[in-house]
């Protein structure tokens, strides 16, 4: 007789020397694992190339054909426009979009750990999250074609912005405008799963202020969390304390309109009190007459899916990175 060499999640279980059901849960993607316990389990599968019966079935009659995305912040703006962007790319396509949303680090790994195992996905889209060497090689072992949006990989296709060349444009624009007292509004705080690029516009800002002889103080820096109602909040105090004309750098479009609302509730003048730039030019930057720094926010989602179908198309494609522009689009308030 014949002896079946596919490994099986009993096998799985034996190696990793836990319960069939505790396997499931950890393949399942479901949370309720310890760490340690998670990893051993994961190491079996590698170890032994399981793959889970059900997706194994799943796979070969499903008719359908799936792009995965993976996004922090799902109802930021921001990211609703990158996925507009790869939603109306995928619209032509007999591609499906799955949209995985992660809040913290442990969330984003759990996904890293399982998506490519079950082979549920034809390809994958990250948005602007960082991933370590460990997970690059795992998506590459697994074969899922994957491109990154923001953060590149040197073993991956990417869409990438320069982040610092961002406040780069901003502090020159200022400059040329003959203001000379700036601030900076923004969550520098590094985020649970990933670099903050808000930290990076900010190097960006103080660098060319510092080779234009300008300075920007740190008591001129506001730390203010990505929610519009709690920046405005803080925003009010800080301008209360500040000496006037004032050129603020917003990180983002969404924290310039809450600088623009802060003003307004003081009665402060925009642009000759106050000048204030955004970064993003989302949808509502135009509505709020906002001068900002363009980054092509549908554009990247689009582009990013036509470079994942390309090399779903031809996997031996040499790695593609694409680099978009930013551009200052000049408005009313700077």
């Amino acid at each position: 007789m014949t002896k079946n060499l596919t490994p099986t999640i009993y096998d799985v279980a034996t190696a990793a020397h836990v319960s069939i059901a505790t396997v499931s849960r950890v393949i399942n993607n479901l949370e309720k694992v310890k760490p340690e316990t998670r990893a051993a389990v994961l190491e079996a599968i590698d170890a032994l190339g399981f793959v889970p019966k059900a997706d194994a079935r799943a796979r070969a009659i499903r008719t359908q054909r799936r792009i995965g995305v993976i996004t922090p912040f799902f109802t930021a703006p921001s990211f609703v426009q990158r996925l507009r962007g790869v939603a109306a790319a995928l619209g032509p396509t007999p591609y499906e979009l799955v949209i995985y949303t992660v809040t913290n680090s442990k969330h984003l790994n759990s996904y890293l750990d399982t998506l490519p195992l079950t082979g549920n996905l034809d390809g994958l889209i990250i948005l602007s999250l960082e991933l370590t060497d460990h997970y690059v090689q795992r998506l590459l072992d697994y074969h899922l074609e994957t491109v990154l949006v923001e953060y590149p990989h040197d073993l991956l296709c990417s869409v990438e912005i320069d982040n610092e060349d961002g406040g780069k444009q901003a502090a020159g624009y200022f400059y040329k405008k003959g203001l000379r007292r700036f601030a900076f509004v923004g969550d520098t705080s590094t985020a649970e799963y990933g670099i903050h690029p808000i930290s990076l516009r900010l190097n960006g800002f103080r660098k060319e202020l510092t080779r234009l002889g300008a300075k920007l103080p740190d008591c001129q820096i506001l730390i203010a969390p990505y929610d519009i109602n709690k920046t405005r909040e803080q925003a009010v105090q800080f301008l209360q304390n500040q000496e006037l004309p004032l050129a603020i750098f917003a990180a983002t479009d969404l924290q310039a309109i809450s600088i623009i609302q802060a003003a307004r509730q003081l009665d402060l003048k925009i642009p000759e009190d106050l000048a204030v730039i955004g970064f993003d030019d989302l949808d509502m930057a135009e509505y709020f007459n906002l001068t900002t720094i363009r980054q092509h926010l549908d554009e990247s989602g689009q582009i990013a899916v036509e470079m994942l179908l390309s090399r779903l198309n031809n996997p031996g494609r040499p790695v593609q990175i694409s680099k978009l522009p930013l551009e200052i689009i000049e408005r009313g308030t700077a």
